[in-house]
């Protein structure tokens, strides 16, 4: 979800609630304690260089529970932030306390409630390191087969 999407859901809601994976949600008592822009220049595994740009959201639980964040309170805060920080529309990422570390999410919105999606690691450069880019069908007999044939040391392993 990019930052005019998530602006343009807050016009019509009277409410914030963001659902966890799980389909639990974060507690209404939450507050977003930042809102800032993370540009992330790095070199993928196949020597390719890259920029990535994200807003990111961190959500936090308090134990204030007479201060709920209301929409236009949200709406006033992204503004804020695109104005003085020069925000452009990108990609929203969320950060939100679990148990032991932080997690951090995709956004998306069902229309009544945003949903934090799960991120995941990935190879962004497959066609260099030989990965397919869509995990081979293979029959459980033949997976059977291969796995007992395959040498250590023959680099398949």
């Amino acid at each position: 979800m990019k930052l005019s999407e998530i602006k343009k859901a807050l016009q019509k809601l009277e409410t914030i609630a963001f659902h966890l994976p799980d389909g639990t949600l974060v507690p209404n008592h939450f507050h977003v304690t930042e809102v800032g822009k993370i540009t992330k220049n790095f070199i993928d595994c196949g020597g390719t260089v890259r920029n990535e740009e994200v807003v990111n959201f961190q959500l936090w639980e308090a134990n204030d529970y007479d201060h709920r964040l209301h929409p236009e309170k949200l709406f006033h805060i992204i503004e804020l932030s695109e104005e003085k920080l020069q925000i452009p529309d990108v990609e929203i990422e969320v950060e939100y306390q679990m148990k032991d570390t932080i997690g951090k999410f995709d956004l998306d919105f069902d229309g009544t409630n945003f949903l934090l999606i799960s991120k995941l690691t990935d190879c962004l450069a497959k066609d260099k390191c030989g990965i397919p880019t869509e995990k081979p069908k293979v029959k459980i007999g033949e997976w059977k087969q291969k796995e007992t044939s395959c040498n250590p040391n023959s680099g398949c392993c």
